[in-house]
Formats: C-alpha cells, structure tokens, sequence
C-alpha cells in the first residue's frame, strides 16, 4: 500500500491482502477464479487488488462465516446480475438472510429435540446402572 495515493487510487498485492484478512493467496486466487473478485492486472500479469476488492472479499468472508454458498454470495454482492442496483442488491441479501435465519431456527428445533432424547436416554441409562449396583 502506498501512501503517497489517495484512497482511491490505494492498490495492493495479494500478499498484502492476504495478510490483512488473514486468508491464504491460493484463497483469494480460488474467489478470483471463481469470477467474485477481479482484480487489475499489470502489464507483467501480476494482480492489483484496489480497496473495492478488499471491501468484497470481506464480504465474501463475512458471507461464508454466515453460512451461505458461494452462488449465495455472488448474487448477494451482485457478481451474477451485473445489472443490479443497490437497492436490488440489499433486497436480494435481505432475502438469503432470511431464508438462513429460517434455517437456523429450524436446526435450532433440530438440535433441542436430540438434547432432550439424549437426556431422556442419559436417565434411563443412569436408573439403570444404579439398578443393575444395588443387585450386585
């Protein structure tokens, strides 16, 4: 990073990325290839990364923390209709985020139902290994 640039103008290494999201390059190369990321390229073919790749691949990241696919995620940041507007995007994510948090409380149910089969069996395994004491 150079700071003699504005902010704008500021590039970056993968490297440098890397670094600073604490991902690996052969990471960044995989959302590259995967058409989520483009970066800039020199005329040596090295990739420039500007702050707006930065910014999606912490999306990207905060995406995949959360749950959601790639394919999720690129319709989310609007890698899969280029022509869609900010509004159409948050609308979009709005509508993922929901469908997740429907998933999560499902699960949720899911895993309540196991707890409370696996205490009921815990009680039953321990009445009967105190049964099975007194006998001795």
């Amino acid at each position: 990073m150079t700071d003699t640039k504005s902010k704008h103008d500021q590039t970056y290494t993968i490297s440098q990325i890397a670094d600073a999201l604490d991902i690996s390059t052969r990471t960044i190369r995989f959302y590259e290839e995967k058409g989520l990321i483009l970066p800039k390229r020199t005329a040596g073919n090295q990739r420039i990364y500007t702050p707006r790749n930065m910014a999606r691949l912490k999306l990207i990241l905060r995406g995949k923390r959360f749950g959601f696919s790639l394919e999720e995620i690129s319709e989310m940041i609007g890698m899969a209709a280029a022509n869609l507007n900010e509004v159409e995007q948050i609308e979009k994510s709005l509508k993922f985020g929901d469908t997740k948090l429907k998933e999560i409380k499902e699960r949720k149910k899911e895993l309540e139902l196991l707890e409370q089969d696996i205490l009921a069996t815990r009680q039953k395994l321990i009445k009967r290994i105190t049964q099975l004491n007194r006998e001795q």
